[in-house]
């Protein structure tokens, strides 16, 4: 076994209570279909099919040794944020998932870290259940890249992301709730170009929303998916800032400076993207991303970082358990 540290990896239960007295008549619910395969409703549409090792510890890691992976950050799946909700829905359902997760993590606590989610969009309600979450056990918070048409430079988001820093607990920024069109809707096109777009986006409102600048380096902040876009554009972004900074100068500093104030998961598919990558944000802030157990995630767990020409071996182990030790306070 090797010690990977895989830091994007999703959890469902097998089933939950009935949340339609929060979430109304389009309240997830699980359509079970066998001992192992069931099917994520939302209200009477098929929203994603899934299996036992969305919530089945012996299949995760059994999944995991064949991986060589040795330990998993289990986050929620963005579907049940409910920020839409009021503050007081979202809380109860983020209650229910947050004590399913310790749950499904518990067979393994040695080797399943779990994350908890939170009612963004209430940010009194989301320090509460934050400190529940992490006092009964998780060990950091998944958040979702928006608020509705709130950015994470909103000043709700950034009192939460305050907190998060002055518990030293890390947050796991995940795109969702991405537009839909015609034009969008085929070829899975959302999950293929909106969100690594949406990913960009969050990292741009922390840069030029000035967040990086109020809140405490304390903060440890990954973004999955590689960060999206964001790295191909940092040249785009950082000549914007300069030639129209009437517009953009809105932080103190140019986009780069703030390199170094984020994380990024590796989960990019393509050894040149990774190279960009790390070359890009700096080889002490990627660490290993899987995305599991999703079909659109990587198998084994990074299989990039290992077969890659362009890593040294200190790079290599930075990627794979080093820098994750340091982001989860390990």
């Amino acid at each position: 076994m090797t010690d990977i540290i895989d830091v994007h990896t999703h959890y469902v239960p097998r089933g939950w209570p009935d949340l339609s007295a929060d979430a109304g008549p389009g309240a997830p619910w699980l359509r079970i279909e066998s001992e192992a395969d069931a099917m994520i409703m939302v209200g009477s549409r098929e929203f994603r099919r899934v299996q036992a090792d969305c919530w089945d510890a012996e299949t995760r890691l059994r999944d995991m040794d064949a991986d060589g992976v040795r330990t998993q950050v289990v986050s929620p799946t963005p579907v049940f944020f409910h920020y839409g909700r009021t503050g007081r829905q979202a809380a109860r359902i983020a209650r229910i998932f947050n004590d399913l997760a310790l749950e499904i993590t518990a067979p393994a606590a040695d080797r399943l870290v779990p994350f908890c989610q939170v009612p963004l969009q209430d940010p009194d309600a989301a320090c509460r259940e934050l400190e529940r979450s992490v006092a009964n056990g998780h060990r950091g918070v998944e958040i979702g890249n928006h608020v509705g048409d709130l950015d994470l430079d909103s000043e709700g988001v950034v009192t939460f992301l305050q907190h998060c820093a002055s518990l030293d607990v890390p947050v796991f920024v995940h795109p969702w709730d991405m537009a839909s069109s015609p034009r969008l809707d085929r070829w899975m096109a959302q999950w293929l170009t909106a969100m690594p777009a949406e990913t960009h986006l969050s990292i741009l409102a922390l840069i030029l929303g000035g967040v990086f600048d109020r809140v405490d380096e304390r903060l440890r902040i990954c973004f999955a998916h590689g960060g999206g876009s964001f790295a191909f554009w940092l040249g785009r972004m950082e000549n914007a800032w300069h030639g129209r900074n009437d517009v953009i100068g809105t932080s103190e500093h140019p986009p780069s400076h703030y390199l170094g104030r984020f994380f990024v998961d590796s989960v990019v598919f393509d050894d040149r993207a990774l190279r960009l990558l790390v070359d890009t944000v700096g080889a002490d802030r990627v660490m290993v991303g899987s995305d599991y157990p999703y079909p659109l995630g990587e198998r084994p767990a990074g299989r990039v970082v290992r077969e890659s020409p362009s890593l040294d071996q200190d790079v290599r182990h930075r990627i794979m358990r080093g820098n994750a030790e340091h982001y989860l306070g390990l």
